[in-house]
């Protein structure tokens, strides 16, 4: 697929993300898009994301105490810390407030 379609069909999914306006309203989308192993992963994601943010642990504290695999935890870890999007310290900022 071309880059500019791919991203295209992206913005569109964003876009009707934020027209989301509850809990429920995002569990009905999020179970009609995706399968359970994919939902397990971001939520699992999200979890280790949240930890390392607020907590100081290491790799593997944060496995002993998710079950995590060291790889998901330095992927999260280095979009966290290391790569421009900030995504995760967006929303994690903003539920601090």
């Amino acid at each position: 697929m071309e880059s500019s379609k791919k991203e295209s069909q992206e913005r569109e999914l964003y876009k009707a993300l934020l027209k989301l306006n509850s809990v429920e309203e995002c569990h009905a989308f999020f179970h009609d898009l995706c399968t359970p192993a994919e939902i397990h992963a971001m939520a699992e994601r999200w979890q280790i994301a949240k930890l390392l943010f607020n907590e100081d642990l290491s790799y593997r504290e944060l496995h002993e105490r998710t079950g995590s695999s060291l790889t998901t935890i330095g992927r999260v870890a280095r979009f966290l810390k290391e790569e421009s999007y900030q995504g995760y310290t967006t929303i994690l900022k903003r539920l601090k407030e």
